[in-house]
């Protein structure tokens, strides 16, 4: 009797997973999304980012294109970066009640894991040509880059003969968005210049689901450790992007005197179309769903990444030896939720807050030395942007969507000028991802 009830215990709490899996285009648990907004360039990410009002090389085509002026012959440039990952999620553990002390059941609270993954590729690609009062340049970004993987190894609710293990899943996320662009720059007078770019935004996302029951029909199965067994799948839920889109940034540069410049810019995140489906697995049976394979649920809506708007400042030296760069940026993360649609995407037990970046950075220039060397210095503040559960939610969401925590990053770089090339080097530390970049410039 009593592994009868177990068993029955555990066949209503593997139902009740497959359920809310079964809902997951509706019920959206989005992952940990990794990608920023800062400017491209190993010099900006010596700078700490802070390069809107500085703007003085070919990656202004993207950061503020009202800079381009300040570039008086035709430029090239080009930059490779390299990304490593290391992205937390909930592991294993108790949602709620104290640990059985059976099997994996013996973490009291939650655990978190981290996968960790390494990308690299071609990020910035320019070319900038100045004639009079007027510049223009064409670009390619990769505005994000990102990849992760997620399991979950037995998370628990209840206690005793009301004991309940969530159904384990599994989740793999890909995300790359690379944007083409155009700019403009006119110079209104020597103190003000205004600027206007009109990007084309190329989208790629999946982020897939998988709920697995136990090894085996046996209720002390329920406190062993989930091997993933195909055969064991119950639902699969993905939901995916591939699509278009355009996209303005306008921007202004303003010099206040040699010694002071402020600029600023905004931007217009691309809108993709978003579609989700749950399909059956080869277990479903088991909690009651149709043959493996069947549509379950499906959804389309439109989704957006965020409008990102901001204010920065230099200061330079008399000498030209010190610069010294502030920037603030707001990011409009809440867009990401917002723009979903309701009737398909169901987010009203998550929150997304929009936040401010802080950037803060200098440059020391050795004048004297052949070639010239620049030394970077920076930090700033990545604002928590990760969709958490609220009070209302379900107990499997607010155990994998746990608030999250701003981020400071550090980053130094060095750049080496010649006469008619430069290349600059810059790295990128935070607890989440680092970042290597390694960029030149050619002027023809």
């Amino acid at each position: 009797m009593i592994r009868k009830t177990l068993f029955t215990a555990l066949a209503s709490c593997l139902a009740a997973g497959a359920v809310l899996a079964q809902e997951l285009p509706e019920d959206v648990v989005p992952p940990i999304l990794q990608f920023s907004f800062s400017n491209p360039g190993a010099r900006s990410m010596g700078f700490g980012g802070a390069f809107v009002a500085l703007a003085d090389d070919a990656t202004a085509a993207f950061a503020n294109p009202a800079g381009l002026v300040q570039i008086v012959r035709p430029e090239v440039s080009l930059e490779g970066r390299s990304w490593s990952y290391s992205t937390p999620f909930t592991e294993q553990g108790r949602v709620e009640g104290e640990p059985t002390g059976i099997g994996v059941d013996v973490v009291a609270g939650l655990r978190g894991g981290t996968s960790s993954d390494d990308v690299t590729g071609v990020s910035f690609l320019s070319l900038v040509y100045p004639r009079n009062n007027w510049s223009f340049a064409l670009y390619r970004h990769q505005l994000a880059d990102f990849e992760s993987s997620s399991q979950t190894q037995g998370l628990f609710a209840g206690a005793g003969t009301t004991c309940c293990r969530f159904t384990d899943q599994r989740a793999q996320t890909n995300l790359e968005v690379v944007s083409y662009g155009l700019s403009g720059a006119y110079r209104l007078s020597d103190a003000l210049s205004l600027g206007l770019s009109l990007a084309f935004f190329d989208g790629i996302v999946n982020l897939q689901w998988e709920l697995f029951l136990p090894d085996e029909d046996d209720v002390l199965q329920s406190f062993a450790p989930t091997s993933y067994l195909p055969e064991r799948m119950a639902v699969q839920a993905s939901q995916q992007i591939d699509d278009r889109d355009l996209g303005l940034t306008a921007g202004f540069l303003w010099t206040l005197s040699p010694r002071w410049r402020l600029g600023g810019f905004y931007r217009e995140g691309p809108g993709f179309h978003l579609r989700g489906e749950t399909l059956s697995g080869p277990s479903g049976s088991f909690v009651g769903l149709p043959a493996a394979g069947t549509v379950l649920e499906q959804g389309a809506s439109p989704s957006a990444f965020p409008d990102v708007y901001g204010l920065g400042g230099v200061f330079q030296s008399e000498d030209g030896r010190l610069t010294l760069a502030f920037e603030w940026n707001r990011v409009e993360y809440s867009t990401i939720l917002d723009r979903l649609d309701p009737e398909d995407f169901d987010v009203d037990d998550l929150v997304l807050k929009d936040g401010d970046e802080f950037h803060l950075g200098g440059e020391y220039v050795f004048l004297r030395s052949t070639p010239v060397v620049a030394a970077r210095l920076g930090v700033w503040l990545d604002p928590d942007h990760q969709p958490r559960a609220t009070a209302a939610s379900e107990l499997i969401e607010l155990a994998l969507l746990p608030p999250g925590t701003d981020k400071t990053h550090w980053s130094v770089g060095v750049g080496l000028a010649f006469e008619n090339f430069q290349i600059d080097i810059g790295a990128d530390f935070s607890d989440l991802v680092d970042t290597v970049s390694l960029s030149a410039i050619y002027s023809f």
